[in-house]
């Protein structure tokens, strides 16, 4: 008996050390939970349970249970009845993450879209498809790697679609999922944030190589940092990017109410210029200092629609903010697979969207130059194949990428954009083998 005590004991001893060195975590799975639940129903129109039962099918998120009030848009999460946290949805801004000084939004401006019909066919309009058959395009071989993509149900592909010639040669989509349905980019996010900057640079607004005007910094040893160095990740600042436990980008996420400070506020650990850190609170202070270009909110909130996204009609898009109305450009632009591809589009055509240069030649070279120490596989908020990581494709070739294997491929030499969203993250292997496959199909 005395032995059976003292295991109950030393249970009970580990069942309370584990609660309590792992509590803190449960604010961040019941945030997840919670946002990712809101915005796939209110944003995308997803189905609450197949969001539940499929998309929360990953480590620790899956502990989570959700539910969605349609009348409130709100969903909600906890573990085991544990730190409930609820997101907030609002048409136009998306889904939040509320706290206890912040019930819903705080603000009452969203930004003014100007949504136009048309007549044209993809990719300057949205009616339809030019349906003629390009004579140099091996159709069957397209076929192969949309099967060998899609029917791996590890690889977890959900949409795949290939533009070769401004022409859709290939789209696919699993059940549950359509043309019209938008699709979280993720880490995409950073290069649409990006193309704010170099569209500011052509339109003579900004110098990205100024130093960053953040007044905090202006006495002390972050003064040298310049809008080049948060670009390229170099600005020598600490930042935590482990989405795995409790760090500075889980807890800028799931935390923040204001999330363009997370990063801001973090000391130097190496001169600006020298060390390559990715970092999701570096695209948020950019996305901080975008705000403070503009005279008023309004300005801020309409820019990035009236500049890029409604400018050449990727009118599913959608970049949600924090509480405090700032674009989280690191983490939450929504679209759907085709308008993605329109965004490849734009940097195939060196910034020009059927005779309206949005950016210049030269901010596609910047953005496509490797930045120091990052082995060839970074430039300006895109990724890279300038190091050869997918050795049978292009070294030319250069994405935008983001979590769980989100990607648009833009492929100069081939005239090609490749999109491919998922709920899996690809090893190398497997992208070099879609691709290879996919270009094939192009003597």
């Amino acid at each position: 008996m005395r032995k059976i005590k003292i295991l109950l004991g030393v249970t009970l001893i580990g069942a309370v050390l584990l609660v309590y060195f792992n509590y803190p975590k449960l604010n961040l799975i019941s945030g997840y939970a919670s946002k990712n639940m809101a915005s796939n129903v209110y944003v995308a129109g997803r189905n609450a349970e197949d969001v539940q039962f499929v998309d929360h099918d990953m480590p620790l998120i899956k502990l989570a249970g959700s539910s969605v009030s349609e009348q409130e848009q709100t969903a909600s999460a906890n573990v085991f009845g544990l730190m409930t946290r609820t997101a907030s949805y609002k048409e136009g801004l998306g889904a939040v993450l509320t706290n206890k000084d912040f019930s819903e939004h705080a603000f009452d401006k969203v930004p003014n879209r100007k949504i136009e019909n048309d007549t044209l066919p993809f990719p300057y309009g949205n009616n339809g498809l030019v349906d003629t058959l390009l004579p140099n395009v091996d159709y069957d071989q397209i076929e192969v790697a949309f099967n060998n993509a899609l029917n791996n149900p590890e690889e977890k592909t959900r949409t795949l679609l290939v533009v070769y010639k401004d022409q859709i040669i290939g789209e696919r989509y699993i059940a549950g999922f359509t043309k019209d349905t938008p699709i979280l980019g993720w880490s995409m996010t950073k290069s649409v944030l990006a193309t704010l900057y170099g569209i500011l640079q052509h339109q003579g607004k900004i110098d990205i190589n100024a130093k960053a005007p953040i007044d905090e910094w202006k006495n002390d040893d972050r003064n040298t940092i310049t809008i080049n160095n948060l670009l390229r990740m170099q600005s020598g600042l600490a930042w935590d990017e482990d989405y795995f436990k409790i760090s500075d980008v889980t807890k800028m996420l799931f935390l923040d109410a204001d999330m363009t400070l997370a990063q801001r506020k973090n000391n130097l650990i190496a001169p600006p210029g020298q060390v390559w850190n990715y970092s999701s609170g570096t695209s948020n202070l950019l996305s901080g200092i975008l705000r403070d270009h503009f005279n008023d909110h309004q300005s801020y909130l309409d820019f990035p629609y009236a500049s890029l996204i409604d400018r050449i009609g990727m009118h599913s898009m959608l970049i949600e903010t924090d509480l405090l109305g700032n674009y989280v450009g690191s983490s939450y632009a929504w679209a759907t697979t085709r308008d993605w591809a329109k965004f490849g589009l734009l940097y195939l055509h060196n910034g020009n969207w059927n005779g309206d240069q949005l950016f210049s030649k030269d901010w596609v070279e910047y953005i496509t130059t490797p930045t120091k120490n990052s082995d060839g596989k970074y430039g300006g908020h895109f990724w890279l194949n300038a190091g050869g990581r997918f050795p049978d494709i292009p070294t030319s070739v250069y994405s935008a990428n983001g979590f769980q294997g989100q990607r648009v491929f833009i492929i100069p030499s081939k005239d090609m954009v490749v999109v491919r969203t998922g709920l899996e993250e690809q090893t190398d292997e497997q992208f070099n083998m879609l691709l290879s496959e996919i270009l094939m199909a192009i003597p």
